[in-house]
């Protein structure tokens, strides 16, 4: 493993680990989770240029898009959210209220 890949390794790991506790604000979450698809795109970046098949020159891409849908749906989350309740807090977010 280059020290790259070890390094985006690390950052990814990192994001995780922010998503998992700093769950207290919504915009945080969104945060880390935009960090983990950053790291994401590099690594599938940075494998398409080390491995040469033409079938993997288009996983960069679909992983773009995925993360553009993600923080569309976040961002509009969020707006919603903070609307709603005035703040961003991730407690109000209950699946079980009407």
């Amino acid at each position: 493993m280059t020290l790259v890949m070890f390094n985006i390794t690390i950052a990814f790991t990192l994001s995780l680990l922010g998503t998992l506790m700093f769950r207290t604000h919504l915009m945080s979450t969104l945060l880390c989770l935009e960090g983990m698809m950053l790291c994401l795109f590099i690594m599938a970046v940075i494998t398409s240029l080390d491995t040469h098949p033409m079938i993997m020159y288009p996983i960069p891409i679909i992983i773009l898009v995925f993360a553009a849908c993600e923080a569309a749906v976040g961002l509009a989350l969020l707006a919603m959210v903070s609307s709603t309740y005035g703040t961003d807090y991730v407690q109000n977010l209950n699946l079980l209220q009407c």
